[in-house]
This record gives structure tokens, sequence and C-alpha cells, in this order.
């Protein structure tokens, strides 16, 4: 016969193993979700971590999928770092990002703060024009900017490699869309303290939008330092390469020299990574802040 006291720990016995089992999925869900983050970053880092093996590696051991080399060595960086042809491909590089950047930042964050602020009958025409840029595939663009570049005689020069992604539509979108959170209250009280619209564009709204400004610059940046097809089609000599196409000629018709391609890609991956690793918090924050507007 159950007495009074099995009566009232039966019900509570019960409650507690209903409270426990929310937990128990709460805590299996926490690890599943653990272990497709480390399985997503092992998948992301492993490529950097053999191209920098690689890199170590003499001709004969490249063929080997050991991560860590039997005899690690430097001098596959003291020949490429040698090579006269290295510095010229790595000074391109840096002169046509950099360059790209400073421009689309300047006009993109201009065009937006007009398209944001001006109004004038058109305005939404010119923008959705803008953005159905977008939607037309680089690959169709190639020969027209090719074109062009030969009847303006860029061909082979640092300007025939920089001027199709002097500006963008992203940029010109994103900016837009940030310098919509400019308060008009601050533009028209810089008209009436006698401002000028430059001067409002430059003193006022430019450093409301840092955020945004510094997304564009790492992303135009990173766009620019890792693009190929563009470069390799409108230059010929090998001083006018960039990076990307500069690392091609490693590869030969007889053989291709891995090690080389590896040393130089690890060298040409530490802009992008100290970029990267000092702007990181305005990626995401531009990105989240894009997200929220979009």
């Amino acid at each position: 016969m159950a007495t009074a006291e099995d009566l009232t720990i039966k019900p509570t016995s019960q409650a507690l193993l209903s409270d426990t089992a929310p937990a128990r999925r709460q805590n299996l869900g926490q690890v599943i979700r653990w272990m497709l983050l480390f399985g997503g970053g092992v998948a992301m880092v492993m490529p950097l971590v053999y191209m920098i093996s690689t890199s170590l590696k003499f001709p004969f051991e490249v063929y080997n999928l050991n991560l860590i080399p039997e005899e690690p060595t430097l001098e596959n960086y003291q020949l490429v770092l040698g090579d006269i042809r290295f510095a010229w491909w790595f000074g391109n590089s840096i002169l046509i990002a950099t360059l790209t950047t400073v421009s689309n930042v300047f006009f993109d964050s201009l065009v937006g703060y007009t398209l944001c602020k001006f109004k004038f009958r058109g305005r939404y025409i010119v923008f959705i024009a803008i953005l159905s840029t977008l939607m037309i595939p680089t690959e169709m663009l190639v020969i027209p900017w090719y074109l062009m570049s030969q009847q303006l005689g860029w061909l082979d020069t640092h300007w025939g490699i920089m001027f199709p992604g002097m500006m963008t539509a992203f940029g010109v979108f994103l900016m837009k869309q940030f310098f919509e959170t400019v308060p008009d209250d601050f533009i028209e009280a810089a008209r009436i303290d006698g401002l000028n619209e430059f001067q409002i564009w430059w003193s006022v709204a430019m450093p409301l939008v840092k955020p945004a400004l510094a997304a564009l610059a790492i992303f135009v940046f990173l766009g620019n330092w890792t693009a190929f097809i563009w470069p390799l089609i409108v230059t010929n000599s090998p001083e006018m390469y960039t990076l990307p196409v500069g690392l091609t000629t490693f590869s030969v018709e007889q053989q291709v020299e891995w090690e080389l391609i590896m040393t130089g890609a690890a060298i040409s991956t530490l802009p992008t990574l100290i970029v990267f690793l000092i702007f990181q918090r305005f990626i995401i924050r531009g990105v989240v802040m894009a997200g929220l507007k979009g």
C-alpha cells in the first residue's frame, strides 16, 4: 500500500525528468552546432595550411600529402623574393588595388550621396539603371572593355587594368543605403551655415558613414588584389603582370613548379590578411548594417 510520502515523491521525480529533457536537447543542439562550426573552420583553413606547407617543401616532396614537410626549407622564398619579376608583380598589384580603392571610395560615395540627398527628376531611374549593371556577367563585358582599351591605347598599361573597376554599382548601392541613415536636419543645418554641397558631403555626411567606407574599401581592395581574368587579357609584357597573373608563369608546359606557385601565393596573401585583421570589425558592422538597410 502506497504511503503519502510515495505519492509526493513520484510527481516530484517526474517533474525533474521533464525539466532535464529540454536541457539535454539544448546541450545536444549546442554540440551539433559546435561540431558543424569546427568542421567548416577546418575546411576553410586547410587550403591555407596546405599552401604554406607546400611552400616549405623541396620539389621532390611536393606531391606527398603530408602537411608537415620532412625537410622544411626556405629556399623557395629566397628564389621568389630574389626574382625581380615578383617585385614588379607585387608593385603592380599594390598600385592598382590602392588606386582603384581610392577611386571607388571617392566616386561611389559621391554618387550615392547625390542619389540619396538630392531631389531631382529621374534619380530613381538613374539608380535602377546603375543597379541593372549588376545583372550583367563580367565575362560579357570583357570584349567591350578590350575594344575600348585598344582604341584608347590603354592595352598593357596600368590604366587599362584599372579603368573597369574605378566605379562599381555595388559601391553606389552600398553608399546610398548608408547615406539614408544621415538625418536631413544635419544637411539643412550645414546649408544654413553657408557650406556648399561638396563641403557638406565631405565634412558632414562622410564622417557619419565611416563603417560603410571601410567595408567598401576592403571589398574593393581584395577584389582587385585577386583579379585574374581581366589583367590576363589586357596585359602582354611580364613587367605589367599583377601577382595572380605573374604566378602562372611558374607553370610551364614541361613542369609545374608548385612549390614556387604556393610560395608566391603565400606571400601575396599577407596584405589581404593584414587588411582583414585590422579592419574586420568594420567589415562585420558594415555588412550587418547594409543587410538591415536592404
